[in-house]
């Protein structure tokens, strides 16, 4: 796998968890993939979830233990 289907992949992951954040009211402004390991050889890029507010992370631990619960 080349470094740019890495990084495309990685960013398919954070487009979908961006969307699904979204479907549960959540909103991470810093989501994103890692720079820095996307540029190494490592076989996927780590997604930088960033920080957020205390609202936002009540809202990430409502959303959670929402789908925790239909599981």
């Amino acid at each position: 796998m080349t470094s740019s289907e890495r990084v495309r992949s990685t960013e398919e992951a954070v487009e979908c968890l961006r969307a699904a954040l979204e479907g549960a009211g959540v909103a991470l402004p810093s989501l994103g993939v890692d720079p820095v390991t996307a540029a190494t050889g490592e076989p996927y890029a780590l997604v930088e979830l960033g920080r957020c507010n205390v609202r936002t992370a009540v809202r990430l631990a409502d959303a959670l233990r929402g789908a925790g619960e239909q599981a």
